[in-house]
């Protein structure tokens, strides 16, 4: 059973764009790590600083392994400029 992750970035406000600049270069790499089936990225309609990712992946443990891959890389680090709070990662479990 595949694994699903909703992550939402809170942005500063004005810095959505320029956010998602930098995102859409770093998903290359999380596109092709192990156990990445799919990425898909969107901001709010009514709030462009809000980004928000649909991660699908093999299963939990390779999100947690990617997640900290990115963290000993200091991805988190250069993405904190952009951010208004911390990202909140939503891991979902299919109700059907």
């Amino acid at each position: 059973m595949t694994h699903t992750v909703i992550v939402e970035f809170p942005c500063v406000q004005g810095k959505g764009k320029e956010f998602l600049s930098l995102l859409f270069a770093a998903l290359v790499d999380t596109r092709a790590y192990a156990g990445c089936l799919s990425v898909e990225t969107f901001f709010d309609q009514d709030n462009p600083d809000l980004i928000i990712l649909w991660e699908k992946w093999a299963d939990r443990a390779a999100q947690e392994k990617y997640l900290a891959w990115r963290v000993e890389t200091g991805m988190l680090g250069m993405i904190g400029p952009f951010l208004n709070g911390a990202p909140r990662f939503v891991h979902l479990t299919a109700a059907d």
